[in-house]
């Protein structure tokens, strides 16, 4: 049981208020008081500090950026596009380099994401993969096949039967409720209040309104970050700029070492597959699978509910998926089911954004792919609001402005629609053989 900080009480004038107690605003406060000690920061946290998606999402913290290389490549251009894949590579060790200058515990092992290509046509998507980023120069990029190699990636071939995998080296396993605690204590002992079961209500430039256990009251401020992802589909101001979309996640019991040996999962070591329908997974450090994925549906009117983070249908489908994929372990109990809201924009491209003459700040639409680009956005915001220049914030996501959703019933029907036809895609290469025409239609919903 977390036991909440205490909530604000009365009128307060900061330097900087920080609307959300997760990954962003935690790293946004970090490095505006590594820059400047004397600045004083308020955080302002509905529930407690990490209760979204930082605190219980896959635990990958990797180089992915949640829009395409390719879709960078045709907005930016080669140059932009590679520094910012030189940039998220960069930002996983940071985490993992903060991490430890800190004291943070976060079971952080960077062992790489393995990619298993299972049939033909995901195998054919590997090697597209691995080919397009070899042209795009990524050369750390590797495509695994059987008999190339006698190690544990040849091992985790063969347990789940796969023709083949990509492994990208740039990802750390990690735990995701340790490192924003971690990183909450941190910045408590740089200075920055926290004030916990306390919703920012309403702002606008210089102030934030806000209600909760202590009462209502007053931030006045220079500067206003808006870190809330996706719940900031509930809030003014922000609406319909992110859509809420939920994954879900069990873990298993613990497994022998001997068992993980035989899988050919390592310590610090993410797992996937080239199906549509998002699936991903990890070894923790006490030797359980946490795997997850999407299939939950998007509700009515961007509605967040506690009662969302559990579905049944979902929870048994990553049950019997996650046996299909290491049969070996098929059975195996699971201990823990539990889920959460991500945040999803409408061309699926992040961005981290400072309006120097309002003051105020946002971050967000991470779509699943958060656990590093929170923290460069952290360090991109910082960078911004303290009006520096740099290699940060001349990447090609700063200021990205992302156009709204469609207003209810579009948005009902066309999220819904391309969860239908995500899992229509995996139907469809199964039966034919052949690459989806189905995900193909339905990639500008999909963000591919």
């Amino acid at each position: 049981m977390v036991v909440p900080r205490p909530a604000l009480q009365g009128d307060l004038s900061t330097g900087v208020c920080i609307v959300g107690g997760g990954l962003t605003g935690l790293w946004t406060a970090y490095y505006l008081k590594k820059a400047d000690p004397s600045l004083e920061i308020t955080v302002l946290e509905k529930q407690v500090a990490g209760f979204g998606a930082s605190g219980r999402n896959g635990g990958w913290c990797s180089a992915l950026f949640p829009k395409s290389a390719e879709a960078l490549r045709r907005a930016y251009g080669d140059d932009a596009a590679r520094a910012l894949r030189s940039t998220m590579i960069d930002t996983v060790d940071e985490v993992g380099r903060v991490a430890a200058a800190e004291g943070i515990d976060c079971d952080f092992v960077k062992g790489g994401t393995l990619v298993f290509a299972r049939d033909t046509v995901q195998r054919a998507a590997a090697q597209s993969e691995v080919d397009a980023a070899r042209e795009f120069g990524v050369d750390d990029l590797e495509l695994v096949t059987p008999g190339g190699r006698d190690d544990a990636h040849a091992r985790a071939l063969a347990a789940t039967s796969s023709l083949a995998a990509s492994f990208d080296p740039a990802c750390a396993r990690l735990h995701p409720a340790k490192l924003v605690r971690g990183l909450a204590r941190v910045v408590e002992e740089l200075g920055v209040t926290i004030a916990e079961q306390t919703e920012a209500v309403e702002w606008a430039p210089g102030r934030v309104l806000y209600s909760g256990a202590g009462g209502q009251g007053l931030v006045s401020c220079e500067t206003v970050v808006l870190a809330v992802e996706a719940y900031g589909a509930t809030m003014p101001g922000i609406g319909r700029r992110i859509l809420p979309l939920y994954s879900l996640m069990i873990a298993t019991e613990p497994l022998s070492d001997q068992v993980w040996d035989d899988l050919g999962i390592e310590h610090g070591t993410t797992f996937s597959d080239y199906r549509h329908l998002l699936v991903y997974g990890q070894r923790t450090a006490d030797n359980r699978f946490a795997f997850g994925g999407r299939g939950a549906r998007y509700h009515w009117g961007s509605s967040i509910r506690p009662e969302y983070d559990r579905v049944d249908r979902v929870f048994d489908h990553l049950e019997s998926t996650l046996g299909e994929l290491f049969p070996a372990v098929k059975g195996t109990p699971v201990t823990h089911r539990w889920g959460g809201p991500l945040g999803v924009p409408r061309d699926w491209h992040p961005t981290a954004s400072y309006n120097p003459r309002t003051g105020i700040a946002y971050a967000g639409g991470y779509v699943g792919d958060g656990l590093s680009t929170t923290n460069l956005a952290g360090r991109t915001l910082a960078q911004l609001i303290t009006r520096q220049e740099t290699e940060l914030t001349r990447l090609p996501w700063v200021n990205h402005l992302s156009r709204r959703w469609e207003r209810e019933p579009l948005r009902f029907a066309g999220a819904n629609l391309g969860l239908i036809g995500t899992e229509a895609a995996d139907v469809e290469e199964s039966v034919t053989g052949r690459r989806s025409l189905a995900a193909r239609l339905l990639a500008p919903l999909t963000g591919h």
